[in-house]
Parts: C-alpha cells; sequence; structure tokens
C-alpha cells in the first residue's frame, strides 16, 4: 500500500464516506508517519543480502535497523579441491558415501575417520581461541564488522532487519492492519480534542465528544497488543536458541559415534 491508500482507508474508516472530516490529508499523513515511528521498533521481518567480505562492511546503503545473524556463502573447503565444485573440507561425507555406495566404496575410509577426528578437533580449537563469523554492527556509523577465525570467505551473507523509511515498504499484512489501526486510534484522539474545545447548545445535533475515549482505548488496546506479541516473539525466539543449541550438539554426537564405529571397523 502507498500513502494515499493509508490515508483513503483511514478516512474511510472514520466518516464512512459520508461524514466531512475536519483532519486534512496533511495532518492524516503526520498522524500515519507518527503510527509507523511506533511500530517500527517492534518489526523484526528480516531480509538478506550477499556482499564481498570485509573485516568492516559499511551498511549504510541498505538502511539497516539491526543485524540478526552472519553466514558463509560457501561451505569450507578443502586446500586441494576445485572451488568451484563446492567440495566439503568435511571428510565424513565423502567417509559416508563411500560406506553407502558399497563393498567398492570402502577403500581407504580409514584415513578418512582419522582425518575427521583431525579436522573436528582443529576445528573445535579454532572456534574457542577465535569465534568463527563473530559480528558487531555500530548503528551510528552503519558498519558492520566481522571477525572470520579461518578461511576468509570471498562473500558474506548478512540477515538483518530493515530500517523502514516509507510505508510502502511495509509488505506485511500483519503490520499493514496494525499500521492502519494505530493511525484511526491517533486520528480519533486528535479528533476527540479537537471536537472537545467546542459546545453546541443552541444546535439540532451536537459533535461527537465520545471519540477521545474511543481513541485511547483503541490506543492503549493495540499498544498492549504489540507488547503481548514482541513478548511472544522473545519467547520463541528463545525457544528456537536453544532448539538450534540440541541440534548442534545432537549433530556432533552423531558425528563422533559414526567417527568411533567407522575406526572401530576399519582400524
Amino acid at each position: 500500500m502507498d500513502l494515499q491508500a493509508y490515508v483513503d482507508e483511514i478516512k474511510l474508516k472514520l466518516t464512512g464516506g459520508v461524514l466531512k472530516l475536519e483532519l486534512t490529508d496533511d495532518v492524516i499523513v503526520k498522524l500515519i508517519n507518527s503510527a509507523m515511528r511506533e511500530i517500527q521498533r517492534y518489526i523484526d521481518t528480516t531480509k538478506l543480502i550477499t556482499v564481498p567480505y570485509s573485516g568492516c562492511i559499511d551498511l549504510t546503503e541498505y538502511k539497516v535497523s539491526s543485524v540478526s545473524r552472519v553466514f558463509r556463502t560457501q561451505s569450507y573447503i578443502a586446500p586441494d579441491a576445485d572451488p568451484s565444485t563446492g567440495a566439503y573440507a568435511d571428510p565424513m561425507y565423502l567417509g559416508m558415501w563411500q560406506m553407502a555406495s558399497g563393498l567398492g566404496g570402502v577403500y581407504n575410509v580409514s584415513n578418512w575417520a582419522l582425518n575427521y577426528g583431525a579436522w573436528n578437533t582443529a576445528m573445535q580449537t579454532r572456534n574457542t581461541l577465535s569465534t568463527d563469523l563473530l559480528f558487531r554492527f555500530e548503528k551510528h556509523t552503519n558498519k558492520l564488522y566481522i571477525n572470520c577465525a579461518f578461511d576468509l570467505p570471498a562473500n558474506i551473507t548478512i540477515e538483518y532487519v530493515p530500517l523502514y523509511e516509507d510505508v510502502s515498504e511495509i509488505t506485511s499484512d500483519f503490520w499493514i492492519d496494525m499500521l492502519v489501526n494505530l493511525s484511526v486510534a491517533l486520528a480519533k484522539v486528535t479528533l476527540g480534542r479537537i471536537r472537545t474545545k467546542f459546545n453546541q447548545s443552541n444546535a439540532l445535533w451536537g459533535l461527537d465528544t465520545n471519540i477521545l475515549q474511543e481513541g485511547q482505548e483503541e490506543l492503549n488496546a493495540l499498544r498492549i497488543e504489540i507488547e503481548r506479541l514482541r513478548g511472544i516473539l522473545a519467547d520463541n525466539n528463545k525457544v528456537l536458541g536453544i532448539i538450534k543449541d540440541e541440534m548442534t550438539e545432537i549433530k556432533n554426537n552423531t558425528k563422533i559415534s559414526v567417527y568411533i564405529n567407522i575406526t572401530r571397523k576399519f582400524i
């Protein structure tokens, strides 16, 4: 939705297309921008970009609000492997392939198993001394600092939360509806404060001054809902982090178990 579509929908919700609205389009635009600033800090939808690797990357052109994760674009490659094939340095992939390919494929598998043990130990030692892909984003300068402990990649993929500068950049249906509802609530509060400044005693009808209370209640309800969703998202991220750690542990234990079984069988 573009800005004019937001303005038209808000005016429709306030007037039903029948009543005359005291607020001009310029005022409604300012209320929309105010609502957008409020929900900006809660939007956690991420984007991915791949850029050439550097220890310090300038992200000014991408309008980054925060950086979530950093990934390698290519798996670890053996020193003598062809980079175009992306051959894995982890020899367990080759060892497991040899075992699954039949009796003829077990040739020299013991060397692969021993190589895996040495390779895995080296990776753990390196990561202990210097954490791989440790990063820090400096918001003030929009600079991302990345530490690669080994095997400097040609490119790096960055997952980040964008900084929205225009309402048309919001594509999530949930946040579009939240922005509209929050803008309507702010408009009702503004209208209510305007209308409570006047008192008509001799008119056949009066102004709706209850709209002030209605807008304040909707505004408070929306803010409570956003905070509740923020807590749910934080809990989900915590749970996902625990699951990720457990899966990593299971993966490592599985690799070690396979390595032990191979060495017992073929060495």
